[in-house]
């Protein structure tokens, strides 16, 4: 993962900067965020951003299996600059190592179609589009060279505040300097393009679809250091049909998420009076008593307010109060992004991420009426880990202790325990 301001180091970001709202130690977590963020806007593409080093491709195949629509690689070149001199100095490998590592072993686990490549890193010209291309790159991200048409100095101040040309910068004195026009941007563009065709009219290609993952059109140029001669490009420049025949059109197959399975979908049937224009809605549900993992085991009522923002908010209506009690166990992620006008009451417990990134709505959790009378609520673990990370507003109230993972029941194959 490339969190922060430099690839393979990590950022020295200031401290005034929001969080994250996800830890990411594994595959497993990063799947699960994914999951989340695709059940908050079912429309939109999932990407993940990875360093380009020595084994990219092999968390990039992870990442395709955690059903990442579009993985990033990125080089050790560009950046804003905040991070240690060191850092921009040293971490990272060039894109075209991790580009090319990246493909060959999509291609190679029948993955690619999965997924959608883009590579940056300082590509500048047409050339550098043709290079990536060949290499396996879907896309291809431009920062820095746009900026300089727009009139960017590269002086590295964009985490500072303190842009002398007006670009990355809040203060108004500053953003009077700026000077640029979309016309450069568009200039550089078209300009750019034009340099592309150029190169894919001498090797013959008529789209660029066509040249995606083609390497045997590139070859070593003749070194001025001697010794350059003595490396071996052959790894590098393996075409993904050598190692794996067959078509693999980067996005040309849909990642499974499996939304339609989500119980968030029970909630939007029966909140069908909210979404309406009704003045409010209450649903209620009890799945304390299912045999097998239980069926709100996922339920974070993103998909629910993504309904909802659709269908109200963004129409200008004020949001309606919206109520769901639900009796249940072991939910996770359990209100996630939840919005204001929202309120979700869980008669249970739950796992971690209850309330991740609380934006508005109402979380209450509390025990089971089934327990025996002389349970005590304040003894007893009610809600696992990283509670509310990345929380900006809204409410919540717990009875019961937090932090700690409830275990999650095990089932046979016919669904009993």
């Amino acid at each position: 993962m490339a969190q922060g301001a430099k690839p393979g180091e990590g950022g020295e970001l200031p401290g005034y900067k929001p969080p994250p709202h996800h830890d990411i130690y594994s595959i497993e977590d990063l799947a699960e965020l994914i999951y989340n963020l695709k059940s908050a806007n079912p429309k939109a593409r999932v990407s993940v951003k990875l360093v380009s080093e020595v084994g990219v491709g092999v968390i990039a195949a992870g990442v395709a299996k955690g059903h990442s629509e579009h993985i990033v690689i990125s080089g050790h070149d560009g950046g804003t600059g905040a991070s240690t001199w060191s850092g921009i100095k040293h971490a990272g490998l060039p894109w075209e190592l991790g580009i090319a590592e990246t493909h060959q072993t999509l291609v190679l686990n029948n993955l690619r179609r999965r997924v959608v490549l883009q590579v940056d890193g300082q590509i500048r010209t047409g050339r550098d589009v043709v290079i990536g291309a060949l290499l396996g790159a879907d896309e291809f991200g431009f920062s820095t060279a746009p900026l300089i048409a727009l009139g960017c100095t590269m002086m590295r101040k964009c985490h500072l505040n303190t842009c002398p040309v007006g670009i990355a910068t809040q203060d108004p004195e500053l953003r009077k300097k700026f000077a640029g026009k979309p016309e450069n941007v568009i200039n550089f563009f078209f300009m750019l393009a034009e340099e592309v065709r150029e190169y894919m009219a001498k090797m013959g290609f008529r789209k660029v679809n066509e040249m995606i993952g083609r390497c045997d059109f590139l070859e070593p140029a003749d070194p001025l250091n001697a010794k350059v001669k003595l490396l071996d490009f052959s790894p590098l420049l393996t075409t993904g049909n050598e190692l794996n025949p067959g078509d693999h059109l980067g996005g040309s197959e849909a990642q499974s998420h499996k939304l339609e399975l989500r119980k968030d979908n029970q909630l939007i049937e029966a909140a069908k009076d909210i979404l309406n224009r009704a003045s409010k809605a209450l649903v209620s549900g009890d799945a304390s008593d299912e045999r097998g993992p239980s069926i709100w085991y996922h339920l974070s009522a993103t998909k629910l307010q993504c309904e909802l923002i659709n269908e109200i908010f963004e129409k200008g209506l004020p949001a309606a109060p919206f109520t769901s009690k639900l009796k249940a166990r072991q939910v996770r992620v359990f209100g996630a992004f939840l919005s204001p006008g929202i309120t979700l009451e869980l008669e249970g417990d739950s796992n971690d991420y209850v309330g991740k990134v609380l934006a508005g709505g109402k979380i209450i959790v509390y025990p089971s009426s089934k327990h025996p009378g002389n349970y005590k609520a304040e003894e007893n673990i009610i809600v696992g880990n990283v509670c509310f990370y990345g929380a900006t507003a809204g409410k919540a109230f717990i009875r019961g202790i937090a932090a700690e993972t409830l275990l999650c029941e095990k089932f046979r194959s016919d669904g009993s325990l």
